[in-house]
């Protein structure tokens, strides 16, 4: 097993650090009158910390290889990317250029969710620094990795997997 880290991008720690100071800001900012105030305002207060603290879940703490696996290392699960059925592994340090974000989250401690451009089409991003984008062809499914050495990630699933 290999292990490879996953550092963040210096775009990711701008839009998370002013993100979550804004969110603390609305939180904990005191309000006039908050003891009389609507409940919808009240939970309006809350929605941020929410929101904090469920991105943060999605966090990538780095990628492990295994014999038949990448794993995709978060904060308190994992998820496990198969290597059968892989067709091709390359690192694209300008996959995600110009990707439309479809489903997920664009930057609040990580980039992942459904994403959609002219270059791949469809694909699933599991991403810290798009700049270390690896980018991974299935028959029916593309994925983006940001590992912090990609090339040498590469190399490893093309040595397991005896791609080309």
């Amino acid at each position: 097993m290999k292990q490879y880290a996953a550092p963040w991008s210096k775009a990711l720690v701008i839009i998370s650090t002013l993100t979550t100071l804004l969110g603390v800001v609305m939180t904990f900012l005191p309000c006039p009158g908050a003891n009389s105030a609507p409940s919808w305002i009240l939970m309006a207060r809350t929605v941020p910390a929410g929101l904090i603290a469920g991105c943060a879940l999605f966090t990538i703490r780095g990628y492990r290889l295994t014999p038949d696996a990448i794993v995709i290392q978060r904060l308190i699960w994992s998820t496990r990317l198969p290597l059968t059925g892989l067709r091709s592994a390359d690192h694209q340090p300008d996959a995600m250029r110009a990707a439309l974000r479809t489903c997920g989250n664009g930057g609040l401690f990580s980039f992942t969710g459904y994403y959609w451009n002219r270059r791949l089409g469809p694909f699933r991003a599991f991403v810290m620094d798009p700049r270390r984008a690896v980018v991974l062809h299935y028959a029916r499914r593309t994925l983006v990795l940001s590992p912090a050495d990609p090339e040498e990630f590469v190399q490893a699933i093309r040595t397991l997997k005896c791609l080309g």
